[in-house]
């Protein structure tokens, strides 16, 4: 599943090109892609205005004009795609929308291209006409129009339990340390779980465990305060440099809204990393699997 940085990038490239976009023909390819929807996608999305895209550790919501929410999950291999109308042609396209998008100008032959890579100019009066694609190949990942939390308003109800991310205005560091080690599974575990700290998956997981050099087998609770600080503040780092790089690319399932990767893979220190030396210490890194999940670690210096 993308992780905070590849669905930052994500958010990003869709509020440079859609925000103000109203919504017109919606088609849904495959019954998944919105399950769970009590009433047609289409209906619920003709007409709306996207007021602004937002991000709360890997989830990802559009705020309607109307009060309601696009809430988009990406799943393990959601891809969300603008170009012109027609464009993304992919065997695994669930959902396509068409777009209209305010142009900078009201007069269509004087509008500038937007500067996205593949949306070339389709106007008229005034209007970009655009498409938003879902693609998702293993059908994990969904869009579901939704209300607001009643209890946490700036939030969508699909996405009202999950804990604050590094990133977010409300982050506590302190306190989400202290969450860290009210735990007493293995520290890697604790670092996944949405509910005390949102945004890292088992990437930066690895990576920051590696960064703090903490054992991702710890028991969480086994911490001193200064090592699960240091373990939240390594997160944020090494989310940071990987937002910098336009996310982690392994293979084609991630990419941005223009369909290009992100290179952060050439940066990785211990995920996926199994018999490399360590560029620590030099030792091998090694693999383990805890709760069901690959850890990648220095058995030396970690």
């Amino acid at each position: 599943m993308p992780e905070l940085p590849e669905v930052e990038v994500v958010r990003s490239g869709l509020a440079q090109h859609t925000t103000g976009a109203r919504f017109r023909n919606v088609e849904v390819l495959h019954p998944r892609a919105n399950r769970g929807q009590e009433f047609p996608l289409p209906g619920l999305l003709h007409g709306a205005v996207i007021k602004q895209w937002c991000r709360r550790g890997k989830f990802l919501w559009a705020e309607l004009t109307d009060g309601q929410a696009l809430y988009v999950h990406l799943g393990m291999s959601g891809q969300m795609l603008v170009g012109k109308p027609g464009q993304v042609t992919s065997k695994h396209l669930r959902i396509r929308a068409e777009l209209e998008v305010p142009s900078a100008s009201g007069d269509a032959a004087d509008a500038k291209d937007s500067g996205a890579a593949g949306i070339a100019d389709h106007r008229a009066a005034g209007v970009d006409k655009r498409e938003l694609a879902f693609v998702d190949q293993r059908t994990f990942g969904r869009w579901l129009v939704c209300e607001f939390s009643e209890e946490k308003p700036d939030l969508p109800e699909p996405a009202a339990h999950i804990a604050p991310d590094p990133f977010s205005p409300d982050f506590d560091l302190l306190a989400a340390a202290c969450a860290v080690r009210k735990r007493r599974s293995a520290v890697k575990s604790v670092l996944l779980n949405q509910e005390i700290v949102s945004g890292i998956g088992n990437i930066y997981a690895d990576e920051a465990l590696w960064a703090a050099q903490i054992h991702p087998a710890t028991p969480a609770n086994k911490l001193l305060q200064r090592q699960a600080v240091a373990l939240l503040e390594a997160a944020h780092d090494v989310m940071s440099r990987a937002l910098d790089a336009g996310g982690t690319s392994f293979d084609a399932l991630y990419v941005n809204v223009n369909g290009g990767s992100g290179y952060f893979e050439r940066s990785l220190n211990a995920y996926g990393q199994t018999g490399k030396p360590c560029l620590r210490c030099g030792n091998e890194i090694t693999r383990i699997v805890i709760n069901k999940r690959s850890s990648h670690f220095c058995a030396v210096c970690q």
